[in-house]
């Protein structure tokens, strides 16, 4: 199954009979999933099933869903509305003779509001299931280009991370080989200052300084540290490999590779190390914010 990513756009319209419909949808980078749903007045129906779609088709991301619909071909019909009209001519009738005016014309009297009602071509039941049917189906197909552009991007990802994993195992690799990670540089290291605090002063124990130096060569061991780096990107290739919705996963080893890092680099003790610490450090953070964007 391929990556994919959280982000993405498409759009999808047609025409059903009478019924000219539009979808446009966009998704953006989120925790978890969400669907949000914006549909014209009356069409309330194509909401569940183009939600069970939705939600069979992507596992995270927000997205925002927009329908338009424009009933299209249909002539007006015009109404006179009696009860309304006939209330008017007995007003009229009964101010005759009573308010010194102009007897009231056709075209005023049709003026009047509530008079005359322009309505549509009220819909039949048959048409109205038929366009709801095809609006769900133009959702399918532009979530099908929305998951298409989505899983593109996810292509690109994992090549990126790939690559940043790559750099990873690299710069670990430098750091197993590094002359000052031995142990028997710390110690003789730890030695040279051992004999500069001794040539000092004559009050340290000597005994006691070579035990603590010996201690502090144990903790500044990196060892641990590269074989969990190792371990942490296996599984995250491995995890790239499978595809499918790997973002939580992989933000997860991204979160245990910088701890890895930080550790190194704390316990680096020599320039060389340091240095290998750092650019470690600013790898994963690069592998941890694209990891961001993935399903």
């Amino acid at each position: 199954m391929a990556l994919s990513s959280m982000t993405g756009f498409a759009r999808g319209h047609g025409v059903t009979g009478a019924y000219a419909w539009s979808w446009e949808i966009k998704s953006v980078n989120a925790k978890g999933l969400d669907v949000r749903f914006r549909l014209p007045p009356g069409w309330d129906a194509v909401e569940g099933p183009a939600r069970a779609r939705a939600t069979e088709k992507l596992s995270r991301g927000t997205v925002y869903v927009n329908l338009t619909v424009e009933r299209k071909g249909v002539a007006p019909t015009v109404k006179i509305n009696e009860p309304v009209l006939n209330a008017v001519l007995m007003t009229i009738h009964n101010l005759t003779g009573r308010v010194d005016a102009a007897a009231p014309t056709l075209d005023g009297i049709l003026a009047l509001k509530g008079v005359i009602e322009v309505t549509e071509e009220d819909e039949r039941e048959e048409d109205r299931r038929a366009a709801e049917k095809a609006v769900i189906a133009g959702f399918e197909t532009a979530l099908a280009a929305l998951t298409a552009m989505r899983q593109e991007e996810g292509a690109t990802l994992g090549r990126l991370l790939s690559t940043r994993l790559d750099e990873i195992a690299a710069l670990a690799a430098r750091a197993e080989a590094a002359p000052g990670r031995k142990p028997e540089a710390i110690k003789a290291r730890l030695a040279e200052q051992v004999n500069a605090l001794l040539s000092t002063s004559q009050r340290f124990d000597t005994d006691r300084l070579y035990q603590e130096a010996i201690m502090l060569a144990t903790k500044a061991d990196i060892r641990e540290e590269l074989d969990r780096l190792a371990s942490h990107v296996a599984q995250a290739q491995k995890l790239l490999a499978e595809g499918g919705p790997a973002g939580r996963r992989l933000d997860f080893l991204a979160q245990e590779l910088n701890r890895e890092s930080n550790t190194l680099t704390a316990k680096a003790n020599d320039v060389e190390l340091t240095n290998i610490g750092l650019q470690l450090k600013s790898v994963v953070e690069q592998f941890r914010e694209q990891v961001q964007n993935l399903e």
